[in-house]
């Protein structure tokens, strides 16, 4: 409860949407990830790629998996906005290196890019309106 006292007294731009749409969202791009992400480790364990492909995903997968603890847990808006940017750059990163091997990776991949383009910009704003 802590937590979410912390979060809501923070200054948020208007255009923030509801805290409720948050779980849903992620938990529909957690299965898209789930799916394509397994799919890339699948075919780098298989050789069908050079561990060098799954890289970004790897790291992409530490950087979201951080953005909760710097968040939430530490309540840092400036390393949680850092966190966010290395995630954005490691998906655009994952999506190109995958595509020439598996193209339906790189769209899939659509609606993460989406979310977490919106999600930077989100963060940043609220780093910023909270500095």
């Amino acid at each position: 409860m802590n937590t979410y006292n912390w979060y809501s007294q923070l200054i948020k731009p208007s255009w923030s949407p509801p805290s409720w749409l948050f779980g849903p969202v992620w938990t529909f791009l957690y299965m898209l990830i789930a799916i394509s992400f397994g799919k890339v480790f699948f075919m780098a364990v298989k050789k069908e790629i050079t561990w060098l492909v799954a890289l970004p995903f790897i790291l992409n997968l530490i950087f979201n998996f951080s953005f909760t603890p710097l968040q939430f847990g530490l309540k840092n808006n400036f390393l949680a906005a850092i966190d966010i940017l290395l995630v954005l750059v490691t998906l655009v990163w994952a999506m190109a290196a995958i595509y020439p091997y598996a193209r339906w990776i790189t769209f899939m991949q659509i609606p993460y890019l989406l979310w977490v383009s919106f999600a930077t910009v989100l963060q940043l704003t609220i780093t910023y309106l909270n500095r």
